[in-house]
């Protein structure tokens, strides 16, 4: 007799799922025992939901396809919710089965009652609640339709009982109407036509591109080429511009460059395709500059920055279809000046990832850069939040092939050894990286050990710098006293290599490449335990009088305090910075 986790397992199957994160449970008995007995789709035993649910974000981010998380009833499925608020924020294809106390208990205030179906409304396109086996089938076709067609989150809520019912017997989905594939949209000719003029009126043009440019690389250079204009990123369209790209200034915001910021700034038409850049003080501000915008999704137009036109469509589409309209510019000085700026300034910050041998002190950009150097040609990135983006943004060269993820949109701290889980478990032939940060890495750590358990070779590096480094810049910088941001860290090599992991620790700058070279090529997983220095300032390209007013308090309050030696160190760290 087919059950209806029996077909459940079957339709996943269909839709080309290969492998669900999850933590076993009673609830989800059914389901589990009817992939083990199916024998197509892996389980990947993880320690911590949350993990399940940013690994299987990290598989759909990489292959574009859909990818399952599953939770047992009440505190186990609460636990996927951050995870699934940054799968759904990052648009990726993610179907979340969160598995329900038994259906004669609802509403009666049962052991770990909760309702998911409520509960998961807000990170989701679609949550559903499956009450009975003739109702599955065509609730888990939606579902899966609604997550791959609109790049998000469904949820599917099912009692452990109505799972071990016997199937309904409807005929099997097709997979053309399973599985919708995505649209190519252009805009209509007027409206091009309208963008060209902009264009081509504009003397400096410079364009912001955001992880909407993906696949569109080579129509960015032709249209960079077209108008002489300087080409800024944000974080999220890093892997998808940077690459040989002559154009590229660099990114913008709080963890950007200055030539990125000031490219922006100083233009007369500001072009923006694929992006949804948040921070709104790092548009041009006032009437001086006239804004396009170019997004597949039409809620973002104008939503950041006021526009002179709004165009839906897709990136690459639409630049194929707009080339033919411009002129070609003759004057290219716009362009030379943010060239000759953004070499500037990536010397300069190359110029601060090295380290005296026998020094005292590992500056992070060092390991950062070694990180980038050695890594394989198609290695994928991860990274936490906080500083260890930073490092990312600024020294992890893309070169078309490379990868990077993090949680660029939600933010969630404990993301980045989660991610590398699923990229590792997507592709196990290539060479997956988290750059971790102390405080992230340490808030889902018990997940180290499932890398062992199931024989992922990620290469963990945390930057241990003893601190929430990043929140306490940001303590700092706007006058506050840094609270509360201490972390005593053990020896995080020492406790991998107790877990049955290879373990480095860093501790002198003349050891860094060495270390990371060991930790390459080592065949399996590594934990490389960075000891960096914690007074290391993350400038942001714009400093603010409200930001130096910000320092120049807290150094009062902590010479007030009895902290001098603090303020010491953190000269004596950022004396050329």
């Amino acid at each position: 007799m087919q059950t209806v986790a029996d077909q459940f397992a079957s339709i996943l199957a269909l839709a080309g799922v290969k492998r669900i994160y999850g933590i076993v449970g009673d609830s989800l008995n059914g389901l589990t025992d009817s992939i083990r007995r199916q024998g197509k789709i892996e389980w990947l035993h993880v320690r911590h939901e949350e993990v399940a649910a940013f690994a299987a974000g990290a598989e759909a981010h990489l292959t574009g396809e859909l990818a399952v998380c599953a939770g047992s009833c009440g505190p186990g499925n609460l636990h996927l919710i951050n995870g699934l608020f940054d799968c759904h924020r990052s648009r990726v294809p993610v179907l979340a089965i969160a598995a329900q106390i038994p259906s004669a208990e609802i509403g009666a205030d049962y052991f770990q009652e909760t309702h998911p179906q409520a509960l998961f409304q807000e990170c989701s396109h679609y949550c559903e609640f499956v009450s009975g086996a003739n109702q599955m089938p065509r609730a888990l076709e939606i579902a899966i339709r609604e997550a791959v067609g609109k790049r998000g989150v469904s949820v599917l809520v099912i009692p452990g009982d109505v799972a071990l019912q016997p199937a309904s017997d409807a005929p099997p989905p097709k997979l053309a109407g399973l599985l919708p594939p995505r649209p190519v949209t252009t805009p209509a000719a007027a409206d091009l036509d309208r963008l060209a003029a902009l264009l081509n009126g504009g003397s400096r043009v410079t364009i912001l591109c955001g992880s909407g440019c993906a696949g569109a690389h080579n129509d960015l250079l032709a249209v960079a080429a077209r108008l002489k204009a300087p080409m800024v990123h944000a974080m999220r369209g890093k892997e998808h511009v940077e690459w040989d790209n002559p154009y590229d200034v660099g990114m913008t915001g709080l963890i950007g460059f200055s030539s990125g910021y000031y490219a922006m700034l100083d233009c007369d038409v500001l072009l923006m395709l694929g992006t949804d850049f948040p921070y709104r003080q790092f548009y041009p501000q006032g009437g001086g500059v006239r804004i396009a915008q170019v997004d597949i999704r039409p809620e973002n137009l104008g939503r950041r920055a006021p526009i002179d036109i709004g165009l839906v469509g897709d990136v690459g589409a639409t630049l194929r279809t707009l080339l033919p309209l411009l002129d070609e510019k003759r004057d290219g000085s716009h362009l030379t000046q943010a060239q000759l700026h953004y070499a500037k300034v990536r010397k300069q910050l190359d110029d601060l990832a090295t380290g005296t041998p026998g020094g005292n002190l590992i500056h992070p950009q060092q390991v950062a850069k070694a990180i980038s150097a050695q890594a394989s040609a198609d290695a994928v990135f991860t990274c936490d939040v906080g500083l260890p983006t930073v490092w990312a943004a600024r020294y992890l060269a893309m070169n078309g092939r490379r990868r990077l993820l993090g949680s660029f949109w939600h933010g969630s701290m404990a993301n980045a050894m989660a991610q590398a889980i699923g990229a590792q478990a997507a592709h196990p032939g290539r060479q997956v990286v988290s750059l971790s940060g102390d405080g992230g890495f340490t808030m889902l750590m018990g997940d180290l050990i499932s890398l062992a358990q199931l024989k992922l070779p990620v290469k963990v590096v945390v930057f241990n710098n003893g601190a929430l480094g990043f929140i306490e810049l940001e303590q700092k910088s706007t006058g506050f006293l840094d609270f509360g941001t201490e972390l005593a860290n053990p020896n995080f090599a020492a406790m991998a290599e107790a877990v049955g992991i290879r373990g480095i620790r860093l501790e002198d700058p003349a050891a860094v490449e060495d270390g990371i070279a060991d930790a390459f090529a080592h065949d399996g997983p590594v934990l490389v335990d960075a000891v960096v220095n914690r007074t290391e300032l993350a400038m942001p390209p714009s400093i603010t009088v409200q930001m130096a007013k910000g320092f120049s308090l807290f150094m009062v309050k902590a010479i007030m305090g009895g902290r001098t030696d603090e303020i010491v160190d953190l000269a004596k760290s950022n004396l050329w910075r």
